[in-house]
């Protein structure tokens, strides 16, 4: 389906989500520490809206008393029955062998890399068009922003 951009990185800050719509499929996109990742917004156990859960690490310890918090806001809990899934990998953490949930490509481009060819010739050969004699007035237009891109 190609790549689709879904925001700005201002609008999702470190700890922060957005759900959108892309392609018919709800996809919620999380920033960790400045990584990018999206999942899909269902859990395989019985659809629920995953990506609403609480986000959360885990507690490790070596042995009794040395108890550490690792991994912090990497583990979404389903709002329903708080199965954990990692976002980084969509892999289920209540049975990591046989449920997963679908894990998208999310990457950060700069603005001007997103626009496409000046003029499109290659779209509009391929589309059986070519230019003509009128041409409108014109103006540069720059995209200075980074902007967060799902790849589906």
């Amino acid at each position: 389906m190609g790549e689709h951009v879904v925001g700005t990185v201002e609008e999702i800050p470190p700890g922060g989500r957005k759900i959108v719509e892309v392609g018919g499929r709800s996809i919620g996109v999380f920033n960790v520490g400045g990584e990018f990742f999206a999942l899909r917004n269902q859990c395989p156990h019985q659809g629920a809206e995953l990506c609403k859960g609480v986000l959360s690490g885990f507690v490790h310890a070596e042995k009794p008393g040395d108890v550490t918090y690792v991994r912090r806001g990497e583990i979404l809990r389903c709002p329903w029955h708080q199965w954990e899934f990692d976002i980084r990998t969509g892999q289920s953490w209540v049975d990591p062998a046989k449920v997963r949930v679908r894990r998208y490509e999310a990457k950060v481009a700069p603005g001007n890399t997103l626009l496409s060819e000046p003029g499109g010739s290659k779209e509009l050969a391929e589309a059986g068009l070519e230019k003509g004699l009128y041409v409108a007035e014109t103006y540069e237009v720059s995209v200075e922003h980074e902007y967060i891109v799902l790849n589906l």
